[in-house]
């Protein structure tokens, strides 16, 4: 499996985790909380199996830009939450430095070395 195929999986479970955790109502309902565990778990699992062949920085960067992305647009389409015109700037900014470091960087290329 590639290391992006990798980091893929590790972004959904992150993402899947931290949209149960609102509706865990801080870990009092187990199902939801279960899910929280358990999407983290796999979540660092295939983030730990990416860091086997690209840089920590590279890969935490493209994990934690990405998270942000998706978890805005899940809050925004399953939770009824608006963004301003300056929280939509920042998250393209975000979006903009993830295609960056993957288009651009030798880091993303050659692995680190």
């Amino acid at each position: 499996m590639s290391h992006w195929t990798c980091l893929a999986i590790a972004i959904v479970a992150e993402v899947i985790g931290t949209s149960f955790l609102k509706s865990s109502e801080g870990f009092t309902r187990l199902l939801p909380s279960a899910i929280v565990v358990v999407a983290y778990l796999i979540a660092f699992y295939f983030l730990g199996l990416t860091l086997k062949t690209l840089p920590v920085g590279i890969a935490y960067a493209v994990w934690a830009g990405a998270g942000v992305a998706l978890i805005t647009l899940v809050g925004y389409l399953f939770f009824g939450q608006a963004l301003d015109a300056p929280a939509l700037v920042g998250i393209v900014l975000i979006v903009a430095g993830v295609a960056v470091i993957n288009l651009l960087s030798a880091s993303v290329r050659d692995g680190g070395s």
